[in-house]
């Protein structure tokens, strides 16, 4: 039976590859069309058969316009030749780094009966695929460059596809596609739960090898990167217009053979996933378990710990062991999985690797430029940070920064320092001065009116100004619209005197890398984590921050790093989880209360200044 269903899935996706070759063919009919006539016109001409009347101005319109048609169809054709399909961001792993995976891998595809893939690369993020990288214009495969060479390009091409009825080959093949693993699973996954989950994946180098299916996708990848190098800008009209043409031509192309295609690769994964049923069923129930716990501590551990630190300017430089981490919290503190413990015991996936942790570093940098657009070398405002210096070098150095962004922003809007006798040093930066401007006396707690006047300098203004109002902000009052907008336009005038992003070392053959300009043009990050930051957030995060400022300069609490929800305050060793709702309550509601009791119960002292950066 499963014989059967890799063998109708694999010709399901020959018809369609057919097809889109068709829609080639006919292309080519069109185009050489006019020159046919042009050709019958001329030879009935020379022979005396057509001749008289304007039979003449016919033959050379004719003929003109075949030139014309014949130019203009042999500079698509170069244009979509000479297009260089992307390919996803990885970092590429030599043979000679990870031996044992590459023999995981030819061993898997042997007894799949499919070739073996070319190379194998990394990607940081939870998902495994091919990808097609026989193009003239990439080189030779990624397993043959320098490995520091792991930025190629923006887009790839995915697909996990395979046919029957081709013999395997232990010796990998130029043809073949790469392989290309999430880096997570190396680190999160144990060996065989590892070789479970690429079985379907690594089934679908078969349809490589077979010419119409390699033919077609060669076809359609063509046609997508004359899409893009058409679509990028142009300098003068005449090439605008050339640009345009040719544009209208591919797309319509593509267009026609989307269809085709999509099926085409929906054949061939079902030929591939039927092949792969019989590699490590049982096994492969409980992979599928673990890709969806590692793509939960993944996602928490990028957009909880390692965006803080991008921020701030450090990249964290073990991220896949992170996740490991962060996976391991997460299932001590839900019990997600039974047998925790003796599935730990078992040989780690990562252990395929002859130097895991320079792996993870370099796929750790390439996920800080994919999600958030950093440098490709490390600098001086782009260094690496270990996870024992996460709490001092990013968590105490990003309060004290935000804390004294925020008395910037009070200065400039005239808020004075607090009036009260006790304070020690009135004109320093203190937690009381937050406190005061942000409270809202008990009557005037509901939201107040746009017009309404407290005396806050630059109040309605200030946000009104940005285009940004309480409903947008969802604040409780104007004076906390008026200090979430002035710190919004700070951080925008902070981005804008940023330093640019440091092009990669090297000159040379490198800076004329074609597939360099896109990691150069502003188009980073190609996936960004989060929307940009609401003013509710950005308001609630400072104060927040001037709160663990003023918690570790007065009571001795320590920053400290939670795997799962990023930078946190510890209190006597003791995580503090109950602040953000009481901060909430304040900005949103102008309500001090909650946060003053929280204080008092430490002993914080609210009046006393602290230290900022």
């Amino acid at each position: 039976m499963t014989g059967m269903g890799v063998e109708v899935g694999a010709q399901a996706a020959r018809s369609r590859a057919l097809a889109v070759l068709r829609i080639r063919s006919r292309a080519l009919a069109v185009a050489l069309l006019p020159a046919a006539v042009a050709v019958v016109l001329l030879v009935g001409g020379s022979t005396g058969h057509i001749v008289g009347g304007h039979w003449g101005v016919t033959r050379w319109v004719v003929t003109v316009l075949a030139v014309v048609v014949l130019l203009a169809a042999a500079g698509i054709a170069l244009v979509v030749a000479r297009a260089r399909p992307a390919v996803s961001p990885t970092v590429p792993i030599a043979e000679e780094s990870a031996p044992d995976l590459y023999r995981m891998v030819r061993d898997l595809a042997d007894r799949l009966d499919v070739p073996a893939p070319s190379a194998i690369a990394l990607t940081p993020d939870c998902d495994s695929w091919l990808e097609d990288r026989t193009h003239p214009a990439h080189g030779p495969p990624p397993a043959e460059r320098d490995e520091k060479d792991g930025l190629d390009a923006l887009r790839g091409i995915r697909g996990a596809q395979g046919v029957r009825g081709l013999s395997a080959r232990s010796r990998r093949s130029p043809s073949a596609p790469v392989l290309v693993i999430g880096s997570p699973f190396l680190w999160w996954m144990r060996v065989g739960e590892l070789r479970a989950v690429l079985a379907p994946v690594v089934a679908g180098t078969g349809p490589s090898a077979q010419p119409d299916i390699a033919a077609a996708r060669r076809f359609v990848r063509g046609l997508d990167a004359a899409v893009a190098v058409t679509s990028a800008p142009a300098g003068g009209s005449l090439s605008r217009t050339v640009r345009a043409g040719v544009g209208w031509v591919t797309r319509l192309l593509l267009r026609s053979c989307r269809g085709h295609a999509a099926e085409m690769e929906r054949g061939v994964a079902a030929a591939a996933a039927e092949r792969a049923q019989a590699v490590d069923y049982g096994l492969r129930i409980v992979a599928q378990e673990q890709v969806g716990l590692a793509y939960a501590g993944w996602d928490r551990l990028l957009t909880r710990v390692a965006l803080p630190a991008w921020r701030m300017g450090r990249w964290p430089s073990r991220l896949d062991a992170g996740v490991v981490a962060a996976l391991t919290e997460l299932s001590r503190r839900d019990r997600l999985a039974e047998g925790f413990a003796s599935r730990l015991g078992e040989r780690p996936a990562c252990d395929l690797l002859e130097e895991p942790g320079a792996i993870d570093e370099a796929t750790s940098l390439l996920a800080a430029r994919l999600f958030h657009g950093g440098p490709a070398e490390p600098g001086p405002d782009w260094a690496p940070v270990d996870w024992q210096e996460y709490p001092d070098e990013v968590v105490d150095r990003k309060w004290r920064t935000d804390a004294a962004r925020l008395h910037r922003v009070l200065d400039a809007l005239g808020i004075r320092q607090s009036a009260d006798p006790a304070a020690p040093d009135p004109e320093g930066p203190t937690l009381a001065r937050v406190m005061d401007h942000l409270s809202v006396p008990p009557e005037d707690r509901p939201t107040a009116g746009p017009d309404a006047d407290d005396g806050t300098v630059g109040g309605p203004a200030a946000y009104a100004g940005m285009g940004m109002d309480e409903d947008e902000l969802g604040l409780g009052s104007e004076r906390s619209a008026a200090l979430a907008a002035g710190l919004t336009a700070e951080l925008a005038r902070e981005e804008t005197v940023a330093p640019a992003a440091a092009p990669a070392p090297g000159g040379g053959a490198e800076q004329q890398d074609p597939d360099r300009a896109l990691w150069d043009d502003g188009t980073l990050p190609l996936f960004p984590l989060q929307p940009p930051r609401t003013g509710r957030e950005l308001l609630a995060d400072h104060v927040t921050a001037m709160v663990c400022c003023s918690a570790m300069d007065t009571v001795g609490a320590a920053p400290g790093l939670d795997w799962l929800d990023g930078p946190s305050l510890l209190v006597g060793g003791e995580r503090a989880g109950d602040l953000g709702p009481r901060v909430r309550t304040l900005v949103e509601t102008g309500d001090p209360g909650p946060l003053r009791e929280w204080l008092s119960h430490l002993g914080v002292r609210p009046e006393k200044p602290v230290r900022l950066v």
